[in-house]
C-alpha cells in the first residue's frame, strides 16, 4: 500500500499518522477476511450443501462481529449482512 508522505510537524501528530497508517493496514485486512468468509457462505448457499451452509455461516458470524467490535464496519451494517446471509441460507434449505 502506498502511504502519504508524514507531513505532521508535532510530535504527537506524527504518531498520530503513524498509528493510523498500522490501524488501515489492520482494518484492510479484518475487510478482507470478511469478504473472504462472505464469499465462502454464498459458494455454500449456491451448492445447498446443508453442513457448509452452517459452517459458513458460523464463520461468516462470527468475523462480522469481530470486526464490527473493532468499528471496522458499523455494527447495523454487520447485523444486515449476517440477516440476508441467513435468509439465503434458509431459502436455500427449503
Amino acid at each position: 500500500m502506498p502511504t502519504k508522505k508524514n507531513t505532521a510537524r508535532k510530535p504527537s501528530a506524527r504518531k498520530r499518522a503513524r498509528q493510523a497508517i498500522k490501524a488501515r493496514a489492520r482494518n484492510f485486512s479484518n475487510r478482507a477476511k470478511a469478504r473472504t468468509a462472505i464469499k465462502n457462505a454464498r459458494n455454500a448457499i449456491v451448492k445447498k450443501d446443508a453442513e457448509e451452509i452452517k459452517i459458513s455461516l458460523t464463520k461468516v458470524n462470527s468475523t462480522l462481529d469481530k470486526i464490527a467490535k473493532k468499528n471496522v464496519i458499523h455494527r447495523n451494517k454487520a447485523a444486515r449482512i449476517k440477516s440476508r446471509l441467513s435468509a439465503l441460507a434458509k431459502q436455500a434449505q427449503a
